[in-house]
Protein backbone atom coordinates (compact mmCIF):
# COMPACT_ATOMS: atom_id res chain seq x y z
CA UNK A 1 0.00 0.00 0.00
CA UNK A 2 3.15 2.60 0.93
CA UNK A 3 4.24 1.59 -2.45
CA UNK A 4 1.37 2.70 -4.36
CA UNK A 5 0.76 6.13 -2.30
CA UNK A 6 4.52 6.85 -3.47
CA UNK A 7 4.31 5.93 -6.79
CA UNK A 8 1.29 8.02 -6.99
CA UNK A 9 2.33 10.81 -5.35
CA UNK A 10 5.30 10.87 -7.77
CA UNK A 11 3.19 10.97 -10.92
CA UNK A 12 0.60 13.25 -10.01
CA UNK A 13 3.45 15.11 -9.25
CA UNK A 14 5.41 14.92 -12.66
CA UNK A 15 1.86 15.76 -14.51
CA UNK A 16 1.03 18.72 -12.60
CA UNK A 17 4.59 20.42 -12.13
CA UNK A 18 4.92 19.13 -15.94
CA UNK A 19 1.34 21.14 -16.62
CA UNK A 20 2.50 23.94 -14.71
CA UNK A 21 6.07 24.90 -15.69
CA UNK A 22 5.03 24.45 -19.70
CA UNK A 23 1.88 26.91 -18.81
CA UNK A 24 4.23 29.49 -17.09
CA UNK A 25 7.14 28.86 -19.33
CA UNK A 26 8.98 28.04 -16.21
CA UNK A 27 11.80 25.79 -15.07
CA UNK A 28 12.57 24.72 -18.75
CA UNK A 29 15.62 23.85 -20.51
CA UNK A 30 16.98 26.90 -21.69
CA UNK A 31 19.40 26.18 -24.88
CA UNK A 32 21.72 28.82 -23.65
CA UNK A 33 24.88 26.79 -24.25
CA UNK A 34 25.96 24.13 -26.92
CA UNK A 35 26.21 20.86 -24.88
CA UNK A 36 22.91 21.56 -24.21
CA UNK A 37 21.55 21.67 -27.96
CA UNK A 38 23.35 18.19 -28.65
CA UNK A 39 20.57 15.81 -28.76
CA UNK A 40 17.86 17.78 -28.53
CA UNK A 41 16.59 21.74 -29.02
CA UNK A 42 13.37 21.45 -27.48
CA UNK A 43 12.54 22.96 -24.12
CA UNK A 44 11.83 20.68 -21.56
CA UNK A 45 10.66 20.50 -17.63
CA UNK A 46 13.77 20.16 -15.60
CA UNK A 47 11.57 19.15 -13.03
CA UNK A 48 13.27 15.64 -11.65
CA UNK A 49 14.88 17.50 -8.82
CA UNK A 50 11.78 18.79 -7.51
CA UNK A 51 10.06 15.65 -7.52
CA UNK A 52 12.55 14.05 -5.96
CA UNK A 53 12.71 16.43 -3.45
CA UNK A 54 8.97 16.72 -2.77
CA UNK A 55 8.93 13.13 -2.29
CA UNK A 56 11.76 12.13 -0.19
CA UNK A 57 10.87 15.53 2.18
CA UNK A 58 7.12 13.77 2.63
CA UNK A 59 8.14 10.15 2.36
CA UNK A 60 11.75 9.55 3.93
CA UNK A 61 11.22 8.44 7.97
CA UNK A 62 11.43 11.75 9.85
CA UNK A 63 14.53 10.97 12.22
CA UNK A 64 16.17 11.59 9.17
CA UNK A 65 16.11 15.71 9.74
CA UNK A 66 19.49 16.48 8.67
CA UNK A 67 19.19 14.01 5.78
CA UNK A 68 16.32 16.44 4.39
CA UNK A 69 17.90 19.77 5.72
CA UNK A 70 20.86 18.81 3.66
CA UNK A 71 18.65 17.81 0.57
CA UNK A 72 16.90 20.89 0.61
CA UNK A 73 20.59 22.96 0.33
CA UNK A 74 21.55 20.14 -2.59
CA UNK A 75 18.46 20.67 -4.21
CA UNK A 76 18.72 25.02 -4.29
CA UNK A 77 22.32 25.03 -5.29
CA UNK A 78 21.34 22.75 -8.74
CA UNK A 79 17.54 24.71 -8.89
CA UNK A 80 19.80 28.20 -9.20
CA UNK A 81 22.10 26.42 -12.01
CA UNK A 82 18.98 25.05 -13.91
CA UNK A 83 17.56 28.12 -13.99
CA UNK A 84 20.40 29.99 -15.06
CA UNK A 85 20.95 32.26 -11.77
CA UNK A 86 23.96 30.05 -10.26
CA UNK A 87 26.28 30.41 -13.37
CA UNK A 88 29.69 30.16 -12.06
CA UNK A 89 31.20 26.33 -11.65
CA UNK A 90 33.15 27.13 -9.01
CA UNK A 91 30.76 29.06 -7.01
CA UNK A 92 28.64 25.61 -7.43
CA UNK A 93 31.51 23.67 -6.64
CA UNK A 94 32.24 25.81 -3.20
CA UNK A 95 28.70 25.56 -2.22
CA UNK A 96 28.32 21.82 -2.95
CA UNK A 97 31.44 20.84 -0.54
CA UNK A 98 30.37 22.94 2.21
CA UNK A 99 26.51 21.64 2.14
CA UNK A 100 28.41 17.72 2.19
CA UNK A 101 30.64 19.05 4.59
CA UNK A 102 27.81 20.06 6.62
CA UNK A 103 26.16 16.73 6.17
CA UNK A 104 29.26 14.31 6.88
CA UNK A 105 30.17 16.21 9.72
CA UNK A 106 27.05 16.38 11.69
CA UNK A 107 26.07 12.61 11.23
CA UNK A 108 29.90 11.24 11.12
CA UNK A 109 29.67 9.77 8.17
CA UNK A 110 32.22 8.51 6.11
CA UNK A 111 34.66 6.06 4.51
CA UNK A 112 36.02 4.26 6.97
CA UNK A 113 38.45 2.12 4.87
CA UNK A 114 39.62 1.17 1.24
CA UNK A 115 41.96 -1.88 2.34
CA UNK A 116 44.99 0.02 1.77
CA UNK A 117 47.15 -0.03 4.96
CA UNK A 118 48.76 2.96 4.96
CA UNK A 119 45.17 5.05 3.73
CA UNK A 120 43.28 3.30 5.97
CA UNK A 121 45.97 4.52 8.77
CA UNK A 122 45.12 8.29 7.63
CA UNK A 123 41.61 7.19 8.31
CA UNK A 124 42.22 7.86 11.96
CA UNK A 125 42.91 11.28 11.20
CA UNK A 126 39.47 13.61 12.25
CA UNK A 127 40.70 15.76 8.78
CA UNK A 128 41.52 12.84 6.47
CA UNK A 129 38.74 10.58 6.61
CA UNK A 130 35.82 13.32 6.65
CA UNK A 131 38.19 15.33 3.69
CA UNK A 132 38.05 12.12 1.31
CA UNK A 133 34.41 11.41 1.98
CA UNK A 134 33.49 15.36 0.82
CA UNK A 135 35.56 14.93 -1.97
CA UNK A 136 34.66 11.59 -3.00
CA UNK A 137 30.84 12.71 -2.82
CA UNK A 138 31.37 15.57 -4.56
CA UNK A 139 33.18 14.13 -7.69
CA UNK A 140 29.93 12.12 -7.72
CA UNK A 141 27.50 14.62 -7.72
CA UNK A 142 29.46 16.16 -10.67
CA UNK A 143 30.09 13.07 -12.41
CA UNK A 144 26.53 12.16 -12.55
CA UNK A 145 25.29 15.62 -13.74
CA UNK A 146 28.10 15.21 -16.55
CA UNK A 147 26.35 12.21 -17.91
CA UNK A 148 22.88 13.50 -17.35
CA UNK A 149 23.13 14.12 -21.24
CA UNK A 150 20.84 11.73 -22.72
CA UNK A 151 17.55 10.38 -21.93
CA UNK A 152 17.26 7.43 -19.09
CA UNK A 153 21.43 7.73 -18.99
CA UNK A 154 21.82 8.85 -15.29
CA UNK A 155 18.46 7.75 -14.39
CA UNK A 156 18.50 4.34 -15.95
CA UNK A 157 22.10 4.22 -13.86
CA UNK A 158 20.89 4.73 -10.37
CA UNK A 159 18.15 2.34 -11.07
CA UNK A 160 20.52 -0.60 -11.98
CA UNK A 161 22.37 0.69 -8.46
CA UNK A 162 19.22 0.42 -6.55
CA UNK A 163 18.07 -2.95 -8.43
CA UNK A 164 21.73 -4.61 -7.50
CA UNK A 165 21.35 -3.30 -3.85
CA UNK A 166 18.00 -5.36 -3.60
CA UNK A 167 19.18 -8.28 -5.19
CA UNK A 168 22.58 -9.10 -3.06
CA UNK A 169 20.03 -7.80 0.13
CA UNK A 170 17.59 -10.41 -0.80
CA UNK A 171 19.88 -12.85 -1.97
CA UNK A 172 22.65 -12.92 0.55
CA UNK A 173 20.39 -12.16 3.54
CA UNK A 174 22.32 -8.67 4.46
CA UNK A 175 19.65 -7.18 6.51
CA UNK A 176 20.48 -3.47 5.19
CA UNK A 177 17.66 -0.83 5.69
CA UNK A 178 16.73 0.07 2.46
CA UNK A 179 12.86 1.62 2.73
CA UNK A 180 14.83 4.64 1.71
CA UNK A 181 16.41 2.80 -1.46
CA UNK A 182 12.68 1.63 -2.25
CA UNK A 183 10.88 5.38 -2.02
CA UNK A 184 13.89 6.64 -4.17
CA UNK A 185 13.89 3.37 -6.73
CA UNK A 186 9.71 4.01 -6.93
CA UNK A 187 10.51 8.23 -7.74
CA UNK A 188 13.10 7.42 -10.37
CA UNK A 189 10.39 4.81 -11.93
CA UNK A 190 8.36 7.19 -12.69
CA UNK A 191 10.70 9.55 -14.24
CA UNK A 192 12.24 6.93 -16.09
CA UNK A 193 8.88 6.46 -17.92
CA UNK A 194 8.68 10.53 -18.77
CA UNK A 195 12.31 10.88 -19.39
CA UNK A 196 12.10 8.32 -22.39
CA UNK A 197 10.52 10.45 -24.69
CA UNK A 198 11.78 13.39 -23.62
CA UNK A 199 8.87 14.61 -21.31
CA UNK A 200 11.25 15.90 -18.78
CA UNK A 201 14.71 16.29 -17.64
CA UNK A 202 16.46 15.68 -13.95
CA UNK A 203 18.38 19.01 -14.65
CA UNK A 204 21.55 19.71 -12.06
CA UNK A 205 19.22 19.88 -8.73
CA UNK A 206 17.94 16.50 -9.98
CA UNK A 207 21.52 14.74 -11.07
CA UNK A 208 22.85 16.44 -7.36
CA UNK A 209 19.89 14.53 -5.82
CA UNK A 210 19.94 11.05 -6.55
CA UNK A 211 23.60 10.55 -6.49
CA UNK A 212 24.29 12.52 -3.05
CA UNK A 213 21.05 10.09 -1.99
CA UNK A 214 22.96 6.77 -3.45
CA UNK A 215 26.25 7.93 -2.13
CA UNK A 216 25.29 8.60 1.25
CA UNK A 217 23.68 5.24 1.50
CA UNK A 218 26.26 2.98 -0.45
CA UNK A 219 28.81 4.35 2.50
CA UNK A 220 26.25 3.05 5.12
CA UNK A 221 25.88 -0.05 3.68
CA UNK A 222 29.70 -0.42 3.32
CA UNK A 223 30.03 0.42 7.01
CA UNK A 224 26.98 -2.19 8.07
CA UNK A 225 28.49 -4.97 6.68
CA UNK A 226 33.11 -4.44 6.03
CA UNK A 227 33.03 -8.17 5.11
CA UNK A 228 31.78 -6.58 1.80
CA UNK A 229 34.97 -4.82 0.32
CA UNK A 230 34.66 -1.30 -0.43
CA UNK A 231 35.86 -1.56 -4.27
CA UNK A 232 32.15 -3.00 -4.75
CA UNK A 233 30.56 0.15 -3.58
CA UNK A 234 33.39 1.73 -6.21
CA UNK A 235 32.07 -0.15 -8.81
CA UNK A 236 28.25 0.96 -8.14
CA UNK A 237 29.50 3.97 -8.62
CA UNK A 238 32.40 3.90 -10.95
CA UNK A 239 31.17 5.44 -14.12
CA UNK A 240 30.08 8.84 -12.71
CA UNK A 241 32.92 9.15 -10.82
CA UNK A 242 35.08 8.37 -13.49
CA UNK A 243 33.48 10.65 -16.01
CA UNK A 244 34.55 12.96 -13.88
CA UNK A 245 37.77 12.68 -13.25
CA UNK A 246 38.73 11.60 -17.06
CA UNK A 247 37.13 15.08 -17.81
CA UNK A 248 39.31 16.68 -15.92
CA UNK A 249 42.05 15.23 -17.31
CA UNK A 250 41.66 15.60 -21.00
CA UNK A 251 40.77 18.83 -20.47
CA UNK A 252 44.14 19.90 -18.96
CA UNK A 253 45.52 17.95 -21.85
CA UNK A 254 44.27 19.86 -24.14
CA UNK A 255 44.50 23.00 -22.36
CA UNK A 256 40.96 24.05 -22.52
CA UNK A 257 38.71 25.15 -19.69
CA UNK A 258 38.37 22.70 -16.69
CA UNK A 259 34.95 24.34 -15.92
CA UNK A 260 33.37 24.96 -19.19
CA UNK A 261 30.97 22.18 -20.45
CA UNK A 262 31.54 20.47 -23.93
CA UNK A 263 30.69 18.18 -26.27
CA UNK A 264 33.00 15.40 -25.81
CA UNK A 265 31.99 12.99 -22.76
CA UNK A 266 31.63 9.37 -23.64
CA UNK A 267 27.55 9.45 -24.01
CA UNK A 268 27.72 12.64 -26.24
CA UNK A 269 30.55 10.63 -28.56
CA UNK A 270 28.46 7.38 -28.69
CA UNK A 271 25.18 9.61 -29.58
CA UNK A 272 27.16 11.52 -32.31
CA UNK A 273 28.44 8.23 -34.00
CA UNK A 274 24.94 6.77 -34.05
CA UNK A 275 24.22 10.06 -35.53
CA UNK A 276 26.63 9.63 -38.08
CA UNK A 277 25.35 6.04 -38.94
CA UNK A 278 22.16 7.73 -40.15
CA UNK A 279 20.44 6.66 -36.87
CA UNK A 280 17.04 9.09 -35.92
CA UNK A 281 17.88 11.55 -33.13
CA UNK A 282 15.39 9.61 -31.03
CA UNK A 283 16.94 6.34 -31.55
CA UNK A 284 20.27 7.81 -30.92
CA UNK A 285 19.24 9.01 -28.38
CA UNK A 286 18.09 6.31 -26.67
CA UNK A 287 20.39 3.50 -27.53
CA UNK A 288 23.56 5.39 -26.72
CA UNK A 289 21.74 5.46 -23.02
CA UNK A 290 21.06 1.79 -23.50
CA UNK A 291 24.03 0.53 -24.69
CA UNK A 292 25.91 2.68 -21.61
CA UNK A 293 23.95 1.48 -19.08
CA UNK A 294 23.87 -2.84 -20.73
CA UNK A 295 27.64 -2.69 -20.33
CA UNK A 296 27.14 -1.37 -16.47
CA UNK A 297 25.05 -3.78 -16.06
CA UNK A 298 27.16 -6.14 -16.80
CA UNK A 299 29.82 -4.43 -14.73
CA UNK A 300 27.45 -5.02 -11.68
CA UNK A 301 26.70 -8.23 -12.28
CA UNK A 302 30.46 -9.32 -12.02
CA UNK A 303 30.97 -7.08 -9.27
CA UNK A 304 28.12 -8.77 -7.38
CA UNK A 305 29.61 -11.95 -8.06
CA UNK A 306 33.26 -10.93 -6.45
CA UNK A 307 31.91 -8.57 -4.37
CA UNK A 308 33.68 -9.92 -1.28
CA UNK A 309 36.95 -10.40 -3.34
CA UNK A 310 38.82 -7.13 -3.11
CA UNK A 311 41.15 -8.35 -6.03
CA UNK A 312 38.53 -9.34 -8.33
CA UNK A 313 37.10 -6.34 -8.25
CA UNK A 314 40.56 -4.35 -8.63
CA UNK A 315 41.23 -6.44 -11.61
CA UNK A 316 37.19 -5.65 -12.92
CA UNK A 317 37.93 -1.48 -12.19
CA UNK A 318 41.13 -1.77 -14.10
CA UNK A 319 39.34 -3.37 -17.31
CA UNK A 320 36.36 -0.77 -17.10
CA UNK A 321 39.09 2.09 -17.12
CA UNK A 322 40.98 0.26 -20.17
CA UNK A 323 37.48 -0.33 -21.82
CA UNK A 324 36.36 3.24 -21.04
CA UNK A 325 39.51 5.18 -22.41
CA UNK A 326 40.01 2.91 -25.90
CA UNK A 327 36.15 3.19 -26.77
CA UNK A 328 36.32 6.88 -26.14
CA UNK A 329 39.35 7.00 -28.24
CA UNK A 330 37.99 5.15 -31.17
CA UNK A 331 34.78 7.00 -31.43
CA UNK A 332 37.21 10.32 -30.99
CA UNK A 333 38.53 9.30 -34.40
CA UNK A 334 35.25 7.65 -36.45
CA UNK A 335 33.48 10.81 -35.82
CA UNK A 336 35.66 13.62 -36.44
Amino acid sequence: MFEIVVFSFTLGSVLILNFFCKKKNFLLDVKYSDHKKLTSLDKVPLIGGLVILLSSLIFLPSSHLFFKITLITIFLIGFLSDINYLKSPIKRLILQFFSIAFFIVITDTHVSSIRIPYIDYLFENFYFKYLFTIICLTILINGTNFIDGLNTLSIGYYLLVILTVFYINFEYNLGFEINGFKIIGLILMVLFFFNVFGKLYLGDAGAYLVSFYTGIQLINISNFNQTISPYFIALLLWYPAYENLFSIIRKKLSNSSVINADNKHLHQLIFLFLKKKRIPQFFSNFFAALIINMFNLIVFYLATENMYQTKNLIIIIICNLMIYNLVYLHLKKSIR
